[in-house]
Formats: C-alpha cells, sequence, structure tokens
C-alpha cells in the first residue's frame, strides 16, 4: 500500500468518509499549483464539518420520528390569517425552551396544527434539540403498557428527558380516565423542567369531557397553560381546500 492509498485508508478508519471521497481532486489542485496545500486542507475540513453536521441533524430527526417532514418556511400564512408568522419566528429560535414554556395549538382538523409543531421539532433537532414527536394516542398507549409491565417508572423518565415532547392529536381519540392519569403523570414530570408541544381539536375548556375527569384535566392543564402560549388557529382547512379546488 503505498502512501496515498494509506491516506484514504486513514482517513476512512476515522470515518472521515466526505474527506476521503474529495481528497483525489483537491491532491490533483495542489500538485498543479492552483492552490496551497494549506487551502486545500481548509476547503476538505470545511466539507467534512459540513458533511457531519449535516448528518448529525438527519440522524436527530429520525430519531425525533417525525411522520413527514415539514419545514415553516413551506407553511402557508396568507391561507392562515389568524396566525402570527413573528410569533411562529420567534418559538423557531427557541426561546421559549430557556424558561421551559409549552406551546398549545388549538384548531380544527386540517388548518396547520401538525405542520408547525413538525415544522418547529425540526429547527429544534437543527440546533441540537433533543427532540420527540409523538401522537397522543400512541403515547398512551404506551404508557399503558408500561404500565402493565411494571416498567412505567422508567418509561416516564425517557419521556421526562426529552428537552422538547411534541404530543400530537390529543382529543381526536377517546381517552379513559384512568388513561388521563398517566398523561397527567407524564405532563407532572416534566413541569417547570422541559418544554412540550400540543396540538388539539378540542377547547381547553371541553378538556374535562374528552379526558373524562374534570379534575384530571384541571390539574393537566394548570401545568400545561401556566408558562405557555395557546394558539387558537381560526382557518380553514388546507386538506379541504385542496379537495374543492
Amino acid at each position: 500500500m503505498n502512501q496515498y492509498q494509506k491516506l484514504i485508508d486513514n482517513l476512512t478508519k476515522l470515518n472521515l468518509h466526505n474527506m476521503a471521497a474529495s481528497i483525489a481532486n483537491y491532491r490533483q489542485q495542489v500538485n498543479d499549483s492552483q492552490i496551497s496545500f494549506s487551502e486545500a486542507l481548509l476547503e476538505l475540513t470545511d466539507k467534512e464539518i459540513a458533511y457531519q453536521q449535516q448528518e448529525s441533524l438527519k440522524r436527530r430527526i429520525k430519531r425525533a420520528r417525525f411522520p413527514i417532514i415539514k419545514q415553516l418556511n413551506e407553511f402557508n400564512y396568507q391561507f392562515q390569517p389568524s396566525i402570527n408568522q413573528q410569533q411562529i419566528a420567534e418559538f423557531a429560535t427557541m426561546s421559549f425552551l430557556d424558561n421551559q414554556e409549552n406551546i398549545i395549538f388549538i384548531g380544527s382538523p386540517g388548518v396547520g396544527k401538525t405542520h408547525l409543531s413538525i415544522g418547529l421539532g425540526i429547527e429544534a433537532c437543527r440546533q441540537g434539540v433533543r427532540t420527540l414527536f409523538i401522537n397522543c394516542h400512541e403515547l398512551i398507549l404506551r404508557l399503558k403498557a408500561a404500565h402493565e409491565k411494571q416498567h412505567l417508572e422508567r418509561v416516564m423518565r425517557r419521556y421526562e428527558r426529552y428537552d422538547l415532547l411534541i404530543i400530537d392529536e390529543l382529543g381526536y381519540l377517546p381517552i379513559t380516565a384512568d388513561e388521563a392519569k398517566l398523561l397527567f403523570q407524564l405532563i407532572n414530570g416534566r413541569y417547570e423542567r422541559k418544554s412540550t408541544i400540543i396540538t388539539t381539536n378540542v377547547p381547553l375548556s371541553s378538556w374535562g369531557t374528552i379526558l373524562q375527569s374534570t379534575a384530571t384535566a384541571e390539574a393537566i392543564l394548570d401545568r400545561l397553560v401556566y408558562h405557555s402560549h395557546v394558539i387558537k388557529i381560526k382557518g380553514k382547512s388546507y386538506r379541504l381546500a385542496s379537495v374543492n379546488s
């Protein structure tokens, strides 16, 4: 193995795959005196850093378990004028995480609640924030299974550790009083420690009905609404608009 082949092998062993793939081109430029060795090395390392950052972002997004990728810059604010675009832009800075604030998106199906929550979640991943997106029904099923297997405390701790937990579609499916208590335990464990985003089609005043317990609903809202931003979306459904167009 000659020196050049040994260099490629070393870069591969160091997981510098982008550098290994690009070095042949820069080697030729240096040999032809088009750029200096330092310039070539700087460009190679800059590209490797950018590549690794992009790969890291991809891993964080994958671990966050978004059902689909939705960017904030794809959101049609003209279609939903009730949404304050500047407020969403401020959320995207993740400043609300510093004060452990929550965000609750309320609106009819199809108005863009999930799009906004995913978009904010992706921005969180971009900024290195440990994020998880989960449908409310799936979350409750997982908590119930953990409770039945006597693993609830361990599973609760795992969900409580996420810096940003996004719970989607609360209220779309029935929730029993016992299930509501499990949800309360999770919200209580994150209270004033971590931030949570919730999307729901049910007004806060009706949560006692969907949770089948006014007391549990009040306890959850007491912890969620304190230090929170409640965003009510009053626009039309994107999906119905696309069907009727």
